[in-house]
């Protein structure tokens, strides 16, 4: 067993230690073109009826510490720490976030097993909750809002007892 979380862990922590920075827009609700591998993509069509959704990073904020990512990934050094912290602070310049939900795809296996764990269920997010949250982990002026005071009474619970017991 031991092995099984020392191997999630680690799983966990390359994948999801991308560590990357995109503006906090993004170009919200507006379609847009694929760029060159790796770039992020110009302004006009992406394809037949594809657009890239609004990214709110206030409405992110509040999703963060609501679903549950607060309990295993810190912002400003609020959260926790069994995953890297998400400091926009931390992240690259520019990020397609297409890149970010597929680094989080690649590392959903650990991520999920983690979350039964910790939050005793897996976390669902739609489109528009999960481009948010990506929002909000590039947008420095509203991790600068970001507080334990986001944090509902349930996530507060969870953070303390995973504080007490061993970690992952």
């Amino acid at each position: 067993m031991a092995i099984r979380i020392v191997y999630v862990f680690t799983l966990l922590l390359s994948v999801i230690g991308f560590q990357s920075q995109a503006k906090a827009s993004m170009h919200g609700g507006t379609a847009m073109n694929q760029g060159e591998a790796g770039s992020m993509p110009t302004s006009g069509t992406m394809s037949d009826g594809l657009m890239m959704p609004s990214m709110d990073p206030a409405r992110g904020r509040i999703l963060f510490a609501r679903k549950g990512c607060v309990v295993c990934h810190a912002v400003n050094g609020i959260g926790g720490t069994d995953a890297v912290s998400l400091d926009a602070t931390s992240m690259q310049p520019r990020m397609n976030p297409f890149e970010f939900a597929a680094r989080m795809w690649r590392g959903a296996e650990a991520m999920i097993y983690l979350q039964r764990e910790e939050l005793g269920e897996q976390i669902e997010f739609t489109g528009d909750e999960l481009a948010d949250i990506i929002a909000f982990t590039h947008s420095l002026e509203e991790q600068k809002k970001f507080s334990p005071a986001d944090i509902p009474a349930r996530m507060k619970e969870l953070m303390e007892h995973a504080e007490t017991e061993k970690p992952h």
